[in-house]
């Protein structure tokens, strides 16, 4: 990474310096190498009350030649993923709602971009025959990408941990679930 551009240098440290919560685990993966000259991968594991777990990947992307669609020359890209109730499986609202997660924690945090898009998908699935585990299953997965407006992406980074905060059912910091208190 030395020979990585100033502001990739600089965008990777701020990625870099993103404490998260103890709920949360977040840690440097092996980014994918065709999209980009320059790229930077987080993978996140959060666990939400009642055993919800989310697991999610925030991929930093450098192009100087700033490509086309990207409106800029840093990219980030999300991908989020959580098993999720029966019930909330069903509500008609729930892509809009995961969709506001992203857009909220993006506004909260203060981070600042450009040309914001992506995806939410609910699947199920039924296992048959041998397969161990749940005789059905439901997830939310949620694909998204934008452009910073700099380098200073410590505001992207904290947007994502508030995202996968929101996908795992963690209640604000400071603020605790009824049956949940801890003990002190």
């Amino acid at each position: 990474m030395t020979h990585a551009p100033e502001m990739f240098r600089e965008a990777v440290a701020a990625l870099q310096a993103i404490r998260p919560r103890p709920e949360m685990t977040l840690e440097p993966v092996r980014a994918p190498q065709r999209l980009a000259p320059w790229s930077y991968a987080l993978s996140c594991d959060a666990t939400g009350p009642a055993d919800v777990t989310a697991t999610g990947r925030l991929v930093l992307l450098h192009d100087p030649e700033g490509p086309e669609s990207w409106d800029g020359v840093l990219r980030m890209v999300v991908y989020v993923r959580a098993e999720i109730d029966r019930e909330l499986a069903s509500d008609p609202f729930l892509p809009a709602v995961g969709w506001s997660w992203l857009t909220d924690a993006l506004e909260t945090s203060g981070a600042s971009f450009t040309a914001l898009g992506g995806t939410v998908t609910e699947t199920s699935s039924a296992r048959f025959g041998d397969i161990s585990g749940p005789a059905r299953t439901d997830d939310l997965e949620l694909r998204a990408s934008w452009t910073p407006s700099d380098q200073h992406l410590r505001p992207h980074g904290e947007a994502f941990c508030q995202l996968m905060s929101s996908v795992a059912g963690l209640p604000p910091v400071g603020v605790s679930l009824f049956g949940h208190r801890q003990s002190g």
